[in-house]
């Protein structure tokens, strides 16, 4: 277990800065690059009504394609955050904005890992 996993401290702000940059770069319009950032190589998410999708490559696709279908803007907060084993898991709470001016509230939980030295989405699920 490394000493960022056993920090409490660290864990937090390492996953509030991997959430930030996700929502700096999608919101700026790169979300394959968000995604690219944010997810493990082999991550999986489990979308709302969808396929579940595997793989950073793939992952990033989706991604890309949400934009193609509307989705322009994401925000996140975290309503909880729990260590576990070498990982953590949030729970939190998601705003989505579209391209015709709505928004969409929903809800989420992440399992995370680190690779390469930086907390990263492991499991991705969400629904509204």
């Amino acid at each position: 277990m490394s000493t960022e996993t056993r920090d409490g401290a660290g864990m937090r702000r390492g996953i509030e800065e991997s959430n930030r940059r996700f929502m700096e770069s999608f919101n700026r319009g790169d979300a394959a690059g968000a995604a690219r950032d944010v997810y493990t190589a082999d991550a999986t998410i489990l979308p709302p009504g969808g396929a579940m999708v595997q793989g950073r490559d793939e992952i990033v696709q989706f991604w890309a394609g949400a934009v193609e279908a509307g989705i322009r803007r994401v925000e996140l907060t975290t309503v909880s955050l729990e260590p576990m084993g070498d990982g953590a898991c949030e729970i939190g709470r998601g705003s989505i904005g579209l391209a015709d001016g709505q928004q969409m509230e929903a809800k989420y939980v992440v399992l995370w890992k680190q690779e390469d030295g930086r907390w990263r989405w492991h499991v991705d699920i969400w629904n509204s």
